[in-house]
């Protein structure tokens, strides 16, 4: 049976390119032949695998520009069940699509916002006044074009070929090394490697957060990231989303979970993962073009 990898559709997103890269490298190494299947949101897309409707989700969490994807990390704790696999870091160029033949006559630009975030600067600049309008996906939002002069989409160059819609002007990006991560997560567990995610909450009481950060100083453990987000049930109540440089199998870091457990209120442990290189799989058309796709999840 094939394995099903699901993604944020409709086809044309970053995160597919993402998806085609690990399903490409996956048919390399493994000989198997996955299926793509699009979805029409993130949290819907990290919700069918932990409902089993599909065995993996390849997801955007955090952009070398606009920061963590904050719908990944919310569903992530949400569920609880799921486990990294991989990370793949994608380059992220962004175009602005539309029927106008020059930018004077565009007044709505519609995107996903962190595609609209990315490129802030260039629409300042060159679309003062446009309207500024999100969408659930870069793709998504080529649906609003029409034939309409009036009207600019921030997509891909896959997207364009793909919907045979013409660039405007590219790249738009405001930084031109922008990235994006993504996990790729299953039901499975972790196959461990250098990286570490994990989120906690704390007991509200002073010098809550400072025992669990100096669980893994003591054990020089290395934090690449820490981050704070609500935990909705009140104002002022946070969880943490920590990434360590270390491998929970490790015996020290398994102490140190230990012990971190003992200073937490609620402690997850999305897994320990390495990260695929991405480089070698980019401009591969026909890797793209192989890989099957599953029907629609579009109501």
């Amino acid at each position: 049976m094939a394995l099903s990898i699901a993604h944020l559709g409709p086809s044309g997103t970053n995160a597919e390119v993402a998806a085609i890269l690990y399903a490409n490298w996956l048919a390399q190494k493994t000989g198997q032949e996955p299926v793509l299947c699009p979805y029409p949101s993130i949290a819907q897309t990290l919700k069918a695998v932990g409902q089993g409707q599909v065995n993996q989700a390849v997801v955007p969490v955090e952009n070398s520009v606009e920061g963590s994807v904050t719908i990944t990390l919310d569903t992530l704790w949400q569920l609880g069940t799921l486990q990294i696999q991989w990370a793949l870091v994608l380059p992220i160029v962004h175009a602005l699509l539309s029927e106008a033949k020059t930018t004077e006559t565009i007044r709505m630009v519609y995107s996903h916002p962190q595609a609209l975030a990315q490129c802030q600067g260039w629409l300042e600049t060159f679309l003062p006044t446009a309207q500024l309008i999100p969408t659930p996906s870069t793709t998504d939002a080529l649906q609003h074009l029409e034939d309409n002069p009036t009207v600019g989409a921030i997509s891909s160059h896959r997207a364009a070929q793909i919907y045979n819609i013409p660039i405007l002007a590219s790249p738009i990006n405001d930084y031109p090394d922008n990235c994006t991560r993504f996990w790729i997560l299953s039901l499975q567990p972790s196959p461990g490697g250098h990286c570490t995610s994990l989120a906690f909450t704390v007991h509200d009481t002073p010098g809550a957060l400072v025992k669990p950060l100096q669980v893994f100083a003591n054990r020089g453990i290395n934090l690449s990231k820490i981050e704070s987000r609500p935990t909705k049930r009140s104002l002022g109540d946070y969880l943490f989303f920590v990434d360590l440089e270390a491998d929970a199998r490790n015996p020290a870091v398994q102490a140190a979970l230990e012990e971190l457990a003992r200073n937490t209120e609620t402690l997850k442990i999305f897994g320990s993962y390495g990260v695929l290189p991405s480089q070698p799989f980019l401009g591969e058309e026909r890797g793209i073009a192989s890989v099957r796709y599953s029907g629609s999840h579009y109501g």
